[in-house]
C-alpha cells in the first residue's frame, strides 16, 4: 500500500487551522491540569504523545491523584477508549478495499474526535482512493500538535488563571459538536439536542453516569425517531 504525498500534504495542509488549533488549545488546557494537580512534566506530556485520548488522559490523571490501584486505572481508561470502536467501525470501511493492510493498525493510534469529525463530514466530497491519504495527513498533524500543547499548558499554568487554562480542555469536544451538526443524517442532530438535555439533568441525580445515559437514551431514542419518520416516509 502506497500513499498519494500530494494528497497527504493536501489532509495536513487543511489540519493546520481551526482543527489543530482546537485540539492545540485542548491539550493546553490538560498540561496545566497535570501541573495543579501535582504531576511532572514528562508523565503528562508523555499521556498526549501515547495515549493521544483526551478524556481517557483526564480520567487517568484523576485516578492517579485519588491513589486508585494500576488495575482500576487501566479499566477506567479503557472504558473511555471504547468509543474507538464505533468510531473505527464508521470510519474505515470508508477507505477502498484494495487499500487494507496492518498500516491500519498504526492509523488508528493518530485517530481522534477532531479527524474522525472531519473525516465524515468530508469523505463523501472525497475520492474513495484519496481518501486513506487525506485521513493520513490530517491526522497526523493533529497527533503532532498534541505534545507540543500539552508541555506548553504545563509551563504556563502559574502565569494564566486557572480557570481559562482548565477551561481549554472543553473547546476541543464544542468543536466536535459544532461539527458533527454539519454531518447530514437526521439522527445525528436529534441525538445532539437530547443529550444537551438529558446530560444536564440526568447530572442532577447520577453524576457519576450522567454521561453513559446521556449518551444511551439520546441515542436510542434519535435512533427510534429517525427510524419511525423514515418508516413514514417510506410508507
Amino acid at each position: 500500500m502506497s500513499l498519494n504525498k500530494e494528497v497527504v500534504l493536501r489532509g495536513a495542509k487543511d489540519a493546520f487551522g481551526a482543527p489543530a488549533a482546537v485540539l492545540f488549545a485542548g491539550m493546553v488546557g490538560f498540561g496545566a491540569m497535570g501541573q495543579a494537580n501535582g504531576l511532572d512534566i514528562w508523565l503528562t506530556s508523555a499521556t498526549s504523545f501515547f495515549m493521544f485520548a483526551l478524556p481517557g488522559q483526564v480520567v487517568l490523571i484523576e485516578m492517579l491523584v485519588l491513589g486508585a490501584s494500576g488495575v482500576a486505572i487501566a479499566f477506567a481508561v479503557t472504558l473511555t477508549a471504547t468509543r474507538f470502536f464505533t468510531m473505527c467501525l464508521t470510519l474505515f470501511p470508508q477507505f477502498p478495499e484494495k487499500q487494507r493492510s496492518s498500516f491500519y493498525y498504526l492509523l488508528v493510534h493518530f485517530m481522534a474526535m477532531t479527524s474522525w469529525a472531519i473525516a465524515m463530514k468530508d469523505f463523501p466530497k472525497i475520492e474513495p482512493d484519496k481518501r486513506l491519504s487525506y485521513f493520513t495527513g490530517f491526522a497526523l498533524v493533529c497527533w503532532g500538535v498534541s505534545t507540543p500543547g500539552t508541555a506548553l499548558g504545563y509551563l504556563i499554568a502559574g502565569q494564566v488563571p486557572t480557570y481559562l487554562s482548565l477551561g481549554m480542555v472543553f473547546i476541543n469536544p464544542l468543536f466536535f459538536l459544532l461539527t458533527f451538526t454539519e454531518v447530514k443524517p437526521r439522527a445525528n442532530r436529534i441525538a445532539i439536542l437530547l443529550g444537551a438535555v438529558i446530560g444536564p439533568v440526568s447530572y442532577l441525580w447520577f453524576p457519576n453516569y450522567s454521561l453513559l445515559i446521556a449518551g444511551l437514551v439520546g441515542g436510542t431514542i434519535a435512533y427510534s425517531v429517525d427510524l419511525s419518520l423514515r418508516k413514514k416516509a417510506i410508507a
